[in-house]
């Protein structure tokens, strides 16, 4: 059986990236242990909520399994004495909140498996692992001369791809990795085209493009090969990191922070935004920049997982671009994306928030101009800039390219037509996701505004100068009548009339302050 037959992966077309945020709508006690009641939302739509019961052993039990990543996390102390009372029970409730508002607001425990299963089991009970070898048992069947040495188990931060340390049988010294990943949301192309530009993906030559060195896919999910490398990636580089550590271990909490040098940070930078151009002229969609995505090779950066926007695969930083409306197209994202891996590369750390107030000393204002044009609080509400607009920037525009490597990446026109239309697809979802994001946020501060203190005085007040008009009102228009009576019973006999139509309300009183 080749590969291309079966089995079907995981069918479930999620956008992982989707902030999951959970709150605990109540407890209730029973016999030895206390169960809390969470409602679990999907991004800004209340109707994408459900329920889930969780007791205090399943957060101790999480917690546990979330120790790798080496980080304090919040999680009230045990207690066996006493723990059924009320006072206790109510304290403990807002303990384990506020552990979740942590495990939530982290970019990198959010975005894990472990949390996304504690959060939303119907959706995340698959054994992606599992999946993942029934497709390369498949593909060795048809390609005998792989072997893999041992997984490289959660090396990455995606739920839905896998990766093998893989050798040749007859090389057995040489390392090599092998990926597999499923279906994401943003896969428009055929399958047809899809599998095509798959195997496309080997004939691509540039500099600052790491090397395919085998591709495959069928209609579910992609398979690539290429040589491992033992230095590992530029975020490993900034974080002092080993390549085959799992990835919450790796980069969740660093023991030391420091930048790269400014010659480093030149360099780097230049390298990125060359290969960057180079796609962008090419048509090709990328979209997923971030340090894990560049291979460090001797003093070259080299671009990986060109294949992720082909897949439909959501941004590593999407939650964060996806706030702001100007930033709708992939060029675009790709330059935000530059931004985050700046600073990375220059502070030692990701942003605290985006976007970023103020900039922390960098070893150049150059570099400070970059940031600042692509993470700042204005550059986000106005756009980014291009990426040939950087690479004339004073940090980048005097680095010397000593490569003579000539790039090659024939796309036939089919294909990239096709690609253009994907492509399409994909910013018109972004752009529909940051306008629903956008309402919900007006709508918030609307309530936010109603809801205030200060907001509340001022409408007592209009009632106030209201009700004293309205007293006014008909103070004057009894006095008036009072009057009219008086002057009626003064003089001589008045004919008789029919009866008066009742005098109507006075509009005085209905009009708006």
């Amino acid at each position: 059986m080749a590969f291309m037959e079966k089995p079907a992966a995981g069918k479930v077309l999620l956008d992982d990236t989707v902030p999951l945020t959970a709150a605990i709508e109540a407890s209730q006690s029973l016999q030895s242990h206390t169960e809390y009641i969470i409602r679990v939302q999907r991004g800004i739509s209340v109707e994408n909520s459900w329920q889930i019961i969780r007791r205090y052993s399943d957060f101790d039990l999480l917690n546990n399994s979330l120790q790798i990543a080496g980080l304090s996390l919040p999680l009230p102390p045990k207690k066996l004495i006493g723990n059924m009372d009320r006072e206790f029970i109510a304290e403990r409730q807002k303990g384990l909140q506020n552990y979740l508002n942590v495990i939530t607001t982290n970019h990198i425990l959010s975005n894990c498996e472990l949390v996304k299963k504690f959060l939303d089991p119907n959706n995340y009970s698959a054994n992606y692992t599992e999946i993942a070898l029934q497709h390369v048992s498949m593909f060795f069947r048809s390609e005998p001369k792989w072997e893999v040495v041992e997984p490289l188990k959660d090396i990455g931060w995606r739920i839905r791809k896998k990766y093998f340390l893989m050798k040749i049988k007859n090389q057995p010294k040489e390392r090599l990795v092998l990926s597999w990943a499923d279906l994401g949301p943003d896969k428009y192309l055929s399958d047809k085209d899809f599998q095509c530009l798959i195997k496309l993906l080997p004939s691509c030559s540039h500099p600052y493009i790491y090397r395919v060195t085998f591709a495959t896919a069928n209609e579910s999910s992609a398979l690539l090969i290429r040589m491992f490398n033992e230095k590992g990636t530029l975020k490993d580089l900034i974080y002092k990191a080993k390549p085959k550590d799992p990835f919450l271990k790796k980069y969740c909490n660093p023991k030391k922070i420091q930048g790269l040098e400014l010659q480093q940070i030149k360099t780097y930078g230049r390298q990125i935004l060359e290969v960057l151009k180079f796609l962008h002229d090419k048509g090709f969609p990328y979209g997923h920049l971030h340090a894990s995505n560049v291979m460090l090779d001797g003093d070259t950066c080299r671009l990986l997982d060109l294949e992720n926007s082909l897949l439909g695969l959501p941004s590593f930083y999407r939650s964060y671009f996806s706030q702001f409306r100007k930033i709708n197209t992939l060029e675009s994202v790709d330059v935000h994306c530059f931004g985050h891996l700046l600073y990375e590369m220059t502070y030692g750390r990701p942003p605290d928030s985006v976007p970023v107030d103020s900039f922390p000393p960098a070893p150049s204002m150059a570099v400070v101009a970059v940031l600042e044009s692509t993470l700042s609080c204005e550059a986000c509400k106005n756009g980014m800039p291009t990426v040939s607009r950087l690479l004339q920037m004073p940090l980048f525009s005097d680095v010397l390219l000593t490569n003579s490597e000539k790039p090659q990446f024939k796309i036939p026109t089919k294909l990239k037509e096709a690609l253009k239309i994907a492509k399409e697809c994909i910013e018109k979802r972004l752009i529909e996701e940051q306008k629903q994001i956008h309402q919900h946020r007006r709508l918030r501060r609307a309530q936010s505004h109603h809801g205030s203190e200060e907001e509340r005085k001022r409408r007592k007040i209009l009632a106030r100068k209201k009700s004293k008009r309205s007293a006014v009102e008909n103070s004057e228009e009894h006095s008036a009548k009072y009057s009219n009576s008086n002057n009626s019973g003064s003089g001589a006999s008045s004919p008789l009339t029919s009866p008066s139509s009742p005098t109507p309300p006075s509009t005085a009183e209905h009009a708006p302050f």
